[in-house]
């Protein structure tokens, strides 16, 4: 691809679709969690010897690092993560393969996912979380949601794609 050229169009509509597919299973399935299911009320719920339902309210950022409700603290990290989602945009729409595409649209979709939580509720809303009891001592996973799954799938797609996938043709 020289400078002039275009990115493909089919590349670019499975990275908004995996965008869009991941931001609406987000939402769907926070407010499902807050407003059917009623999580806020209900406490803890167990689903399975390892798994819970919980609601968390993170106002850091991935893992709940860099915890801080600050309106300066909250402003400058929704400018960063507005940055980092049109960047992630700009290399989508310029991405040569399908894989890297869909990785990008997983990340974009899981951010906005996120930052909707932050202006709806000022926090980003947390619900899944994993744990094991080894020696009657409980170790916990961190509490995430879909958003969070989509940008790991999305890192470790691009992951893949850059050590596994098919090289770029080079140009001549």
């Amino acid at each position: 691809m020289t400078g002039t050229e275009q990115p493909s169009s089919r590349p670019l509509r499975a990275g908004i679709l995996a965008a869009l597919a991941a931001l609406v299973l987000d939402q769907a399935s926070k407010l499902w969690l807050l407003f059917v299911f009623d999580l806020g009320r209900r406490g803890a719920v167990q689903v399975t010897p390892f798994f819970d339902l919980v609601l968390a309210w993170n106002v850091g950022i991935s893992f709940g690092w860099f915890q801080n409700d600050g309106w300066i603290a909250q402003t400058i990290l929704t400018v960063v993560k507005a940055a980092a989602v049109v960047a992630l945009a700009v290399w989508m729409a310029w991405s040569r393969t399908m894989l890297a595409t869909i990785a990008l649209g997983l990340i974009i979709g899981g951010a906005v996912g996120n930052a909707i939580d932050r202006f709806a509720y000022g926090a980003v809303v947390d619900f899944a979380l994993f744990h094991v009891e080894i020696a009657g001592k409980t170790f916990n996973w961190y509490v995430f949601n879909v958003a969070d799954v989509a940008i790991v799938a999305g890192v470790a797609t691009l992951l893949y794609d850059s050590l596994v996938g098919v090289p770029a043709a080079k140009a001549p």
